[in-house]
């Protein structure tokens, strides 16, 4: 369902919990360093968690998922696993021909749904853990730490290493 201008309504009042006031943090601090495509796909995370915590009327701006965020999804879904096109193709019931067809209607790919997913993971473990650059390449699918660093660089535009930094010395 789109979302209709017209009466406004205050869908939260109310005290916010810590599960949202993080979200939100990591979403405002995400997007600094993220390009504006992806922007879409984490609003419609902050609203999934306000709607499961129990703001139903959010539902009414909440649009149905696209192709690219099922693919994203089923892929998040096991980041170690070496998805291919015809594996999530069976998976949606549709050919990977017409996957294809209907990701490049969407301006997106397989291979770039498949690069955030592992990338936007890594992201977030590095922000929110102390772990390894390599372990977290390894969790995120990556046979190398070299390999996730250069794509990493290529989407953020700053290395893991250099981003751990930036966060430890804003941490104090």
């Amino acid at each position: 369902m789109k979302y209709r201008a017209g009466a406004k309504k205050k869908f939260i009042t109310g005290q916010v919990d810590s599960l949202f006031k993080m979200t939100l943090k990591q979403f405002i601090e995400w997007a600094a360093v993220t390009p504006p495509q992806l922007w879409p796909i984490r609003r419609q995370e902050l609203l999934q968690v306000l709607f499961s915590q129990g703001f139903k009327d959010l539902g009414s701006i909440i649009e149905p998922p696209t192709l690219t965020h099922k693919v994203h999804t089923i892929i998040a879904s096991d980041l170690t696993r070496d998805w291919d096109a015809s594996s999530i193709a069976t998976t949606l019931a549709m050919s990977e021909s017409t996957l294809r067809r209907k990701l490049t209607a969407e301006d997106s790919s397989f291979q770039l749904i498949k690069d955030n997913a592992r990338l936007s993971h890594g992201l977030h473990l590095i922000q929110s853990s102390s772990q390894s650059i390599g372990s977290i390449a390894q969790q995120c699918g990556f046979s190398s730490q070299s390999r996730f660093t250069d794509k990493f660089k290529l989407l953020f535009n700053t290395t893991p290493t250099a981003l751990r930094k930036t966060i430890m010395s804003e941490a104090g």
